[in-house]
């Protein structure tokens, strides 16, 4: 995970975050700015703002559309640490005490997460391109929290970050997902249910485990046609059918992540006795065989990874 933090932006300022990660994460603790996705328009961006750009598109916060400011790179290697960590930024101004009184700096935080693996993107699938999430809600005292935390550089503040900015981008995603209106995937709003929930956290949980419906009935403590019923209405398929598709999902990613396991050790850790078996489920799912599957992901560049489709709307000067 890529951790990018500054304090006391004093206009002209043009930063561009070059890393292009899956889900950067953009939080305005002070003063306010523009985050201008790639091939997106300008978004603003407000004290307690919160914005998820669906990567994998690089983008620049300035200071106004149009700025004089030139570009300065920042990326996974923007720290200088010499410069005493995490305060201190290669392209920030920092202006020392002056970064948490409010006199008109502005304060941003970014966290790039570099998701990676088909199990991170159903939930990449499930964003749209930019999705902004305003103050005044659950993540309010993570926020001030995160406002404390980077005005004082003391042992132990790089932990406290990662840990709050992962607590904030949790309460970013559920305030989107959970917002009067929204559209959460099946598998997001099914979790809140008693039957359908508990039983997708059994199949995710114990995902080996020989599942039939009435084991499932048995575990959440409902009668055998409640767990089939509830959850193809809320999910959108029965639970075994979407037992079978987590499986493949979980084997993909063991295909690459353990390159030195076989296709039978594979098979077993995801619930298959019968390698011949897991593989024409996975070929039926998948439209590969797992060995064709681990040729074509491995043989690929290291740095590749599986492209998020977004619209090309003409893009607001970032110059």
């Amino acid at each position: 995970m890529d951790r990018a933090l500054g304090s006391g932006l004093s206009p002209p300022w043009a930063l561009h975050f070059v890393d292009g990660a899956p889900l950067p994460l953009c939080t305005v603790l002070t003063g306010a700015g523009w985050v201008v996705p790639e091939h997106r328009p300008p978004e603003p961006l407000r004290a307690r703002e919160t914005l998820v750009v669906r990567g994998p598109v690089t983008f620049t916060f300035v200071d106004e559309p149009g700025t004089r400011a030139e570009p300065i790179a920042c990326g996974e290697h923007c720290a200088t640490p010499e410069q005493g960590g995490t305060r201190h930024r290669r392209g920030w101004n920092d202006r020392g005490g002056d970064a948490g009184d409010g006199g008109g700096a502005t304060t941003l935080i970014v966290d790039a997460y570099p998701v990676r693996g088909e199990i991170s993107h159903r939930l990449l699938d499930a964003l749209p391109v930019v999705l902004r999430v305003g103050g005044g809600g659950t993540a309010d005292p993570v926020l001030d929290h995160l406002a404390a935390e980077v005005c004082v550089d003391t042992p132990g503040q790089q932990v406290v970050l990662d840990r709050l900015l992962d607590w904030m981008l949790v309460y970013t995603l559920r305030e989107w997902f959970d917002r009067p209106g929204g559209e959460p995937p099946d598998w997001w709003a099914a979790q809140r249910d008693p039957v359908a929930g508990e039983a997708l956290r059994l199949l995710h949980a114990e995902p080996a485990a020989p599942w039939t419906v009435a084991a499932l009935a048995e575990r959440t403590g409902v009668s055998r046609s409640t767990p089939a019923k509830r959850f193809a209405d809320l999910v959108g398929e029965p639970p075994l059918t979407y037992l079978t598709r987590w499986r493949m999902t979980l084997a993909a990613d063991l295909l690459v992540e353990q390159e030195s396991a076989t296709v039978a050790d594979i098979a077993r850790a995801v619930g298959y006795s019968d390698p011949f078996g897991f593989s024409a489920a996975f070929k039926r799912v998948r439209g590969a065989n797992p060995s064709e599957f681990r040729r074509t992901v491995t043989t690929a560049s290291p740095a590749a990874e599986r492209p998020v489709p977004a619209r090309t709307t003409p893009a607001g000067s970032n110059a």
